[in-house]
This record gives C-alpha cells, sequence and structure tokens, in this order.
C-alpha cells in the first residue's frame, strides 16, 4: 500500500505547541486518530494537539482543535493566535483583523506584524459564560464564585466558568510543588463535570499579576492554556484580586488578559511562533 505525505506546521504560543494543517491543501478523514499518533511525543511529531486550519462559510477562516487524546476541543487560545500568524504568514490572508470559526463561536483575531511577519495576536475571546448548563456542569447552584467541591477528601474553594470550553479555577497559596499527574485528571473528570473541565492553579502575586498551572481537559498538564487564563483572569476579578488588565505568568510564558467592563468582552494577547515545518506519512 502506497503511504500519503501530507504537509504540517508545528507552532507554539507561550509554548502550548500544536501541529498545523492546511485544509486548503490537505484533506484529513481521520483527525482524531491523526491527533493521537501525530501528538506522540516519542514516536509522533509531538505536540500538545492538532489543528486543522479549514474555509469557512460565516467567517474568514474555520478552525477545528484535537487534544493529544484524540478529543475534538470546542477552542484554544493560544492555537488560535496561531491560527493567525499561520494564515498572514503563508500568504492567505492579507487582513490584520480576521474572523475565525471555532465550536465557541465566532472569534475576531487582531495581528500585529514585525517586518510584515505576525508576531503577537491579540484575540477576542468574547464574554465570559456563567451558566451550569454551557459550563457543562451538573452543579445546579447560582453561586459559579467560591463553591465548595470535594476532590479525594479535600475540600476546594472553587470557581466554574466557561470561556467557549468550561474551567474550574482554584486559587492557592503556593502551586509549584503541587502534584498535578495525581490531583488534576480527580478535577477532570469530577462528576460535576460530564463533559470533564481544564482546571487551573493560580497564585495571586499582584492585582495586575497572576502565576498560574494548568491541567488542560484532554491533554494533561501543559505548559499553557489561553482560555484558562482568561477564565482566570475572570475569577479574580469577581473575587476582588485583581482589576484592569492582568499579566498572566504561566510555564511557558506570560499572557496579557483584560477584561473589558464596557463590552464585558474578554482580550487575550500573546506571542505566535513557527517552530518547523516538514511531512508526515499517513
Amino acid at each position: 500500500m502506497q503511504l500519503r505525505k501530507i504537509k504540517f506546521t508545528k507552532m507554539q504560543g507561550i509554548s502550548n505547541d500544536y501541529i498545523y494543517i492546511n485544509c486548503f491543501e490537505e484533506s484529513v478523514e481521520n483527525p482524531s486518530d491523526l491527533a493521537i499518533k501525530m501528538s506522540n511525543r516519542h514516536t509522533g511529531v509531538g505536540s500538545d494537539g492538532l489543528v486543522l486550519i479549514m474555509p469557512s462559510e460565516s467567517c474568514d477562516f474555520r478552525m477545528r482543535m484535537f487534544n493529544s487524546d484524540g478529543s475534538e476541543a470546542e477552542m484554544c487560545g493560544n492555537a488560535s493566535r496561531c491560527v493567525g500568524k499561520f494564515v498572514y504568514d503563508k500568504g492567505l490572508t492579507k487582513k490584520k483583523l480576521i474572523s475565525l470559526e471555532t465550536l465557541a463561536g465566532r472569534k475576531m483575531l487582531e495581528l500585529h506584524t514585525v517586518n510584515e511577519m505576525v508576531d503577537t495576536v491579540t484575540v477576542d475571546m468574547g464574554e465570559p459564560i456563567f451558566e451550569a448548563s454551557l459550563i457543562l456542569s451538573k452543579l445546579n447552584s447560582s453561586s459559579v464564585m467560591k463553591f465548595q467541591l470535594e476532590v479525594n477528601g479535600q475540600t476546594y474553594s472553587a470557581n466554574r466558568l466557561s470561556m467557549g470550553n468550561p474551567h474550574c479555577v482554584l486559587f492557592m497559596d503556593e502551586i509549584d510543588d503541587l502534584n498535578l499527574e495525581k490531583i488534576g485528571p480527580l478535577f477532570e473528570s469530577h462528576p460535576i463535570f460530564p463533559k470533564k473541565t481544564n482546571t487551573e492553579f493560580i497564585k495571586v502575586l499582584s492585582e495586575h499579576s497572576l502565576k498560574m498551572r494548568v491541567w488542560e481537559r484532554g491533554a494533561g498538564e501543559t505548559m499553557a492554556c489561553g482560555t484558562g487564563a482568561c477564565a482566570s483572569v475572570v475569577a479574580a476579578v469577581l473575587n476582588g484580586y485583581c482589576d484592569g488588565k492582568v499579566i498572566v505568568s504561566l510555564r511557558g510564558g506570560d499572557l496579557e488578559i483584560e477584561w473589558n467592563r464596557h463590552d464585558k468582552h474578554v482580550y487575550m494577547t500573546g506571542a505566535a511562533v513557527t517552530v518547523f515545518e516538514g511531512t508526515y506519512e499517513l
């Protein structure tokens, strides 16, 4: 049987790395299976997942994103910035303000260039969501901030919300020594989240600075999570810890997050970097 080769681009947004495939030129029949194979860091390309860049009937471009375990996610903030860099740097668009279709809705990307190459991208992430059914949570309480959540015999003060995908935000005095490999899956698969959740572990540094570790649904601990950083800033503002623009320091780098009280939208600004390009045999 003759093998087929597919072109890909490896990109990263503050070390949250994905494999990008241009579906204007390439076809992918089973993206879930391909995500598992290509994401393997020992036998594949190695990544947090797979992103397909596709035509859209309602926006400039469409993005489908698959975690390293093959599950499809609604949205990834870091990946969306890299999509913006990909389509501009590759000449698929000349616009510096583009619309992106995702399973979490329409997102607007503002591209910032240096020497006619995209350097950073600001993403309008839309409004945070607090309704239990839309957060994919079984918790019926009207309280979304500081609710009691028992995990492995310990009670946590948790905060639940969605940025198009579900998040559980926890504020702690120290996060560096947490054993996320042990406790991360317990939060991810907690019964109140029937479709699982992303979990952010946050240390407040100042009213304009947070430190964050993240356990991502379907991927485990990653170096960064854009939607998680956005959810964490919203939770920090509602808990009275932060206000205005906030720098979120993640293991892979920093993101600037602003929750605009005028239009209620969350804006995320960060880097987008091309790592390398190659071909993969299917």
